[in-house]
């Protein structure tokens, strides 16, 4: 029994794709889903956990997200999905009737936290301030939208609010061992730090896994590899070319 993860497959079989979107034009993301599915089919067995790390489908409302949802309940494994910037279908605070429409195929992560093993898996959407950035004509930033700055802080803090309540109910179930998922990176380009990595060293979780960085001028735009002990991952589909990638076993 092993636990994957992926995010960003932005699947739109049938909702209109934004053309504004590297989807609709990079090499990379050229059947991309057909890529996903022949590696998930041949690494993740039944018994397995796959975590989808949000931004899903193009999908508007869950008539239009039909045939995506489809597709991930035909992949393998249990499947737990998180909350994406681009999940226009999900109200958070409609989780629960989310679960219980699905149920048993897929799991809804939001105000909640999933098991696997001894494990809890925790996560939210997540936030961080993508700017805009001002910068000089050597590249470097020279400043930023506060504005827009104010309003990110806003958001921040109510993702914090609904990870915490992730953490507190698999506190109070008795789990000690924690995997947090988020969306967003836990940081920005500027931040060494945040709400985000803070109570993930408050709470001793092992590993922080996110998405959401497309293209690779995007890879690096948080943290990758060890820091104050805990493991971060980038998890975002083109990242790891269509390929689950194992986090536990």
């Amino acid at each position: 029994m092993s636990l994957y993860v992926i995010g960003d497959l932005h699947l739109h079989f049938k909702a209109a794709l934004n053309p504004a979107s590297v989807q609709a034009w990079h090499k990379m993301w050229k059947n991309h889903e057909e890529k996903f599915k022949k590696n998930a089919e041949r690494f993740i067995r039944e018994e397995d956990t796959l975590v989808l790390a949000g931004d899903h489908t193009w999908g508007r409302n869950l008539q239009e997200c039909e045939p995506d949802f489809q597709y991930i309940r035909d992949l393998p494994g249990r499947k737990i999905l998180l909350r994406g910037n681009h999940d226009m279908f999900w109200d958070a605070k409609k989780t629960r009737r989310l679960n219980e429409q699905f149920a048993p195929d897929l799991h809804f992560l939001q105000d909640n936290y999933f098991t696997y093993r001894d494990y809890a898996l925790t996560g939210t959407k997540g936030y961080t301030f993508e700017g805009p950035f001002y910068v000089d004509r050597r590249g470097r930033i020279t400043g930023w939208d506060e504005k827009e700055e104010e309003h990110a802080k806003k958001l921040v803090k109510r993702e914090m609010e609904r990870l915490r309540i992730s953490f507190e109910e698999a506190e109070k179930d008795g789990y000690r061992k924690f995997i947090m998922f988020l969306h967003y990176p836990p940081t920005n380009i500027l931040e060494k730090d945040s709400p985000f990595t803070r109570i993930a060293e408050e709470y001793k979780v092992e590993q922080v896994i996110y998405a959401h960085c497309h293209g690779e001028a995007r890879f690096h735009d948080s943290i990758i590899g060890e820091k104050n002990g805990i493991r971060y991952r980038l998890a975002s589909g083109d990242f790891l070319q269509w390929t689950p990638m194992k986090i536990l076993d």
